[in-house]
């Protein structure tokens, strides 16, 4: 026969257990065993097995459904659902239990901040194992899509234009009313008109009641689907997106930390995203590196100033454009006389402080200085001199832009692309994640903490095995649980 054919009717044994139904080294032991050793009280998750009425599902049970799920890139809760029915190692992980799509949805809504603890749990197990030390912890942010469209949002501008719409509509509505009513003729439609009058009218208060909260809340914009998103623009267009933001180790490049904030960029992050990787591991770091999209001095100097090494390029430094000639860079500043020299030699002195851009201004002593020059046109144009800004922060920035060039820097940031980059990758292309399933920060922080605690597993048995990291649960679930608790 040319091919290999399969048959319906050949009669097997199949496994008399559903402990069976999967071999001792086969994943899905893992995420039982580390879900086993979560400390549930820690979690918020409260068992009681005394309570009355129709009894629930097992919590520990659903747990470990949503995070062997989330793992293989299964988050639907009807995905869930058909899994437990058809898909073996589903099946073993939750012991033959079918619950349906609406108790699993149900479930992880109400478990939204139990999720996001799940990874500092995971967290504390990877440094019992000695993968996260926590000395250099890298940070980097990405869009992900809400679960909301983009058609949903609503500016001022619209709201205006909208409401200005109703109210020709709602008179034409009225007029239409009152000619029917004189003419007393037309019941059936009166009633038609007057049922399309309320329906515009409710829609008129909807619409004021957004254009309210715009002007309560000072945004440009509002999801009416999922309030906490934000549009902002990625490689894949304009969209409503959450900005998730991950801290990884330096030592193995796993996840310490994630928040997902409702900011369109990266500014103002860098420290607060630290802090909290910090808090999680219980110490402080002592090198902490992102991308130029991070680069706000006043925010850097929060974790600069106490003795941290921070690299991070500033945003021209990341460019890679060339120092011209007559940049800044190449006017050198005497602090004593607090001047700059040009590199003709003449003298720019102090001149105003410019509040708005936290910085000092400097020009020409005198004008007629620049205009004589022989580079007058390309260094400035105007005729009242070359101006310099210096920043309130400049000394803080010339030191960030020497750690980043040097050569521990430059080892450092190398880094980055490999320890806090991969994971997003992981996230995205492998698990297919492209937009959250839940809505509101506390939904979106809950997912985001399971997708991160289903990198760290996937991880850890790369770099341990199945068989080290399994050994390694079972036997030390108790002292695992009493570390969550204190």
């Amino acid at each position: 026969m040319a091919y290999i054919l399969g048959d319906r009717q050949t009669r097997t044994f199949f496994p008399l257990s559903v402990e069976e139904y999967v071999s001792e080294s086969d994943p899905v032991r893992v995420y039982d065993a580390f879900v086993e050793n979560l400390e549930m009280k820690g979690l918020g998750i409260i068992i009681n097995d005394s309570q009355v009425g129709a009894p629930p599902y097992d919590p520990v049970t659903m747990l470990k459904l949503l995070v062997y799920g989330y793992s293989y890139g299964v988050r639907s809760s009807r995905k869930l659902e058909r899994a437990c029915h058809h898909n073996l190692s589903f099946i073993w992980l939750v012991g033959g239990l079918k619950p349906d799509y609406k108790t699993i949805s149900e479930f992880r809504r109400n478990n939204r901040k139990s999720l996001k603890k799940v990874l500092n749990q995971c967290g504390r197990l990877c440094m019992k194992l000695g993968l996260i030390d926590g000395n250099v912890l890298f940070v980097d942010g990405s869009k992900i899509r809400a679960n909301a469209s983009l058609d949903n949002s609503w500016s001022q501008e619209r709201c205006e234009k909208y409401l200005e719409k109703l109210d020709e509509k709602i008179e034409e509505l009225l007029s239409a009313c009152d000619q029917i009513d004189k003419s007393e003729e037309g019941e059936l439609s009166l009633v038609k008109l007057r049922e399309e009058l309320l329906g515009k009218e409710k829609l008129q208060k909807k619409v004021k009641g957004i254009l309210a909260e715009l002007e309560e809340r000072e945004v440009k914009s509002l999801n009416i689907v999922d309030r906490e998103s934000v549009n902002s623009k990625g490689r894949q267009g304009t969209h409503a997106n959450y900005n998730a933001q991950v801290v990884a180790d330096g030592k193995a490049g796993l996840i310490v930390n994630t928040d997902v904030i409702s900011q369109s960029n990266d500014t103002n992050q860098f420290s607060g995203q630290i802090k909290k990787a910090e808090a999680a591991l219980g110490k402080e770091t002592d090198t902490a590196c992102s991308d130029a999209g991070f680069w706000q001095l006043d925010d850097l100097e929060k974790i600069s100033s106490r003795g941290t090494q921070v690299v991070v390029p500033s945003r021209k430094q990341a460019s890679h454009k060339d120092i011209g000639r007559f940049d800044k860079e190449n006017f050198k500043y005497e602090e004593e006389a607090d001047e700059y020299v040009c590199p003709e030699g003449n003298r720019l002195r102090f001149n105003r402080i410019v509040e708005k851009d936290r910085c000092r201004e400097y020009i020409m002593k005198s004008s007629k200085m620049c205009r004589k020059c022989k580079h007058y046109g390309e260094c400035t144009k105007s005729r009242l001199g070359r101006r310099i800004n210096r920043l309130f922060t400049e000394e803080l920035k010339n030191k960030l832009e020497k750690v980043y060039v040097s050569e521990e820097g430059q080892r450092i940031y190398r880094m980055r692309k490999a320890r806090v980059e991969l994971p997003f990758g992981y996230i995205k292309k492998d698990l297919g994640v492209d937009h959250f399933l839940l809505r509101g920060l506390e939904g979106v922080n809950g997912e985001m903490g399971l997708l991160a605690t289903s990198f760290n597993l996937k991880r850890m048995m790369n770099l341990l095995g199945i068989s080290a990291l399994l050994d390694f649960l079972r036997g030390n679930r108790t002292a695992l649980n009493e570390e969550c608790r204190a």
